[in-house]
């Protein structure tokens, strides 16, 4: 069944319920599990001046090692072979889905697993669905879990 699991989280509630669904079934396939972060910007367009761009991403990225080092913890608890990665793709969540799809591609997942925020609204229409794109750009299964109350939860 599944061997190779790419777990894309984000930190938010809907990510951490990935994480949970990743753990198990990776203890009912014995699979592996790689846990990514894309630290992007796209969220940063609507709340800050280009000039701090720099700065923010800089917290973007220390953000993202936190959420991996406990996603890692979580995962060496339950006892799945795990590894973990930060990627960057500034820009739009298309990119951030690129950067997904090219790690499964190139890490040969059988599954990906993450979270969906259900954007709706404006926000949704400008920044479309990250997982959306992955959906469209891949060949491989992908397991979206999402969650009704959004917000940091690792």
């Amino acid at each position: 069944m599944y061997r190779r699991i790419l777990l894309a989280i984000d930190g938010s509630r809907s990510s951490l319920h990935a994480l949970e669904q990743a753990v198990s079934m990776a203890l009912a396939t014995h699979a592996e599990v790689s846990a990514m972060f894309v630290a992007d910007d796209s969220d940063l367009f609507f709340e800050i001046r280009p000039a701090d761009r720099p700065w923010l991403m800089a917290e973007v990225i220390a953000y993202g090692e936190r959420v991996l080092t406990r996603a890692s913890e979580r995962l060496s608890a339950a006892g799945v072979r795990s590894s973990s990665q930060l990627a960057e793709a500034p820009g739009p969540p298309a990119k951030i889905a690129e950067a997904i799809v090219a790690e499964a591609d190139h890490w040969g997942a059988d599954l990906i697993v993450m979270g969906t925020h259900g954007r709706r609204g404006a926000r949704r229409m400008v920044l479309g669905s990250v997982s959306e794109h992955v959906v469209s750009k891949t060949v491989r299964p992908v397991l979206l879990v999402r969650d009704r109350w959004e917000g940091d939860a690792l």
